[in-house]
């Protein structure tokens, strides 16, 4: 599972989403496949269980999907948008 940080806003809709990261000022668009994946993960889904669900959604080869999503989140990880609740020492527990 992964920990949005307390300094990002998002809101999302059908066309996608757009991430307001207010401790530096900047946004980020996503398509709609990343406003599912960036959804999915405010809600608690595991990124395993995000990958299967959207293989099944569009018929594609679980590995790929998973690979893609993996991607993606590393990507949102670089960019300080989201991390591991285990690396947050302010929140030990991963929880706020």
């Amino acid at each position: 599972m992964a920990d949005i940080p307390a300094h990002i806003r998002s809101v999302a809709d059908h066309d996608g989403a757009v991430i307001l990261d207010i401790s530096k000022d900047q946004l980020f668009s996503l398509n709609p496949v990343g406003a599912i994946i960036w959804e999915r993960l405010l809600n608690g889904h595991e990124i395993d269980e995000i990958s299967k669900t959207i293989a099944a959604e569009t018929g594609t080869e679980i590995a790929v999907v998973t690979a893609d999503v993996n991607e993606f989140i590393a990507e949102l990880k670089s960019k300080n948008l989201v991390h591991s609740p285990a690396s947050d020492s302010s929140h030990p527990e991963g929880k706020r």
